[in-house]
């Protein structure tokens, strides 16, 4: 029986061989470290958008003309809200969008031509581009509840909203946050008025 002769490997195989096995353990590494700083900041975005500052997608054509069907806002939780701000607010497990009127205690009146006044005061709102009653099946004047708000669609002939007991007034917890900034369409990018 012959006897294989055993070659040891050379001086400059196992520097190339060490040389990779570093490399690779250096990548992997670099690959996990990137995988867990990924994976704090997706996290970190997600408890940023639920808590304080959640993005929403509008739907539908009741807050035209300052909102339209897949517009893309972001808006700010526990801010405070005043008439004419735009609010998103849960009802019937999805979002609604409107804009704030009037706040607890105070008095909504509407005329037959769609003119909105507050404790006796016409507002002004130049965010309305036809008034109308609309679906409004309340009596009228309406005192707003405490702890909620009274508010509508900038589309008043097609929004549904307080003017309805379908909606009725938003109660100050239901509310997911004041509407800051549209970013989307990229045209439209800006402060939502």
């Amino acid at each position: 029986m012959e006897e294989k002769e055993m070659q040891l490997p050379s001086v400059e195989e196992l520097e190339a061989e060490l040389k990779k096995e570093r490399h690779k353990r250096s990548y992997t590494r670099a690959l996990r470290s990137t995988l867990y700083s990924l994976l704090v900041v997706v996290a970190a975005a997600v408890i940023i958008s639920m808590l304080l500052l959640p993005v929403m997608q509008i739907s539908g054509e009741s807050m035209t003309d300052t909102l339209f069907d897949k517009d893309i806002v972001v808006a700010v939780n526990n801010a405070k809200f005043s008439r004419g701000d735009v609010i998103g607010f849960y009802f019937n497990n999805s979002i609604l969008i409107k804009r704030v009127i009037a706040t607890s205690g105070e008095f909504v009146d509407i005329d037959a031509d769609g003119n909105v006044y507050v404790d006796g005061m016409l507002i002004d709102e130049p965010y309305v581009t036809e008034k109308s009653l609309g679906e409004c099946n309340i009596s009228l004047p309406y005192q707003v509840p405490d702890g909620k708000c009274f508010v509508m669609g900038d589309h008043r002939e097609t929004s549904v909203d307080s003017r309805n007991t379908a909606v009725g007034c938003v109660s100050n917890d239901a509310v997911v946050g004041r509407l800051l900034f549209r970013v989307w369409p990229f045209q439209s990018i800006g402060p939502v008025k």
